[in-house]
Parts: C-alpha cells; sequence; structure tokens
C-alpha cells in the first residue's frame, strides 16, 4: 500500500473517533445540566495496608531484595 494512503486511512479513523468523542461529551454536558447523573461511591477496600499515624510507626526498612 503507498504510504499516503494509509496516513489518510489512519487521520479519518482519529477524525471519527473524535467525533464519537464529542457527541458522548456533549450527552454528558446535558445529562449534568439537567441532573439526570447518578453518583455512586467507590466500594471500599476490604484488607488493605493501613496508613501510619506518624512518621514513628513507619518501617525502619521498605522494598529492597
Amino acid at each position: 500500500m503507498n504510504r499516503n494512503v494509509i496516513i489518510v486511512i489512519v487521520l479519518v479513523v482519529l477524525v471519527l473517533l473524535t467525533a464519537v468523542q464529542a457527541i458522548q461529551l456533549n450527552s454528558l454536558k446535558t445529562s449534568i445540566s439537567t441532573g439526570n447523573v447518578n453518583v455512586a461511591s467507590a466500594p471500599s477496600q476490604g484488607s488493605g495496608a493501613s496508613v501510619p499515624s506518624s512518621i514513628q510507626d513507619l518501617p525502619s526498612m521498605v522494598g529492597g531484595c
């Protein structure tokens, strides 16, 4: 295939993706302005690492071999 044809195809695909994103953004803005947006909270992380409350609670060695 000719190099120019490939470049044109890639540019057309990029323009189409940009148009789809613009339509999605417009519908999202419309939903926000009319108040039709549901906000959900993030699920809690069960047993994750605890955050130390002060510098003295930090472990002396982190990472490494």
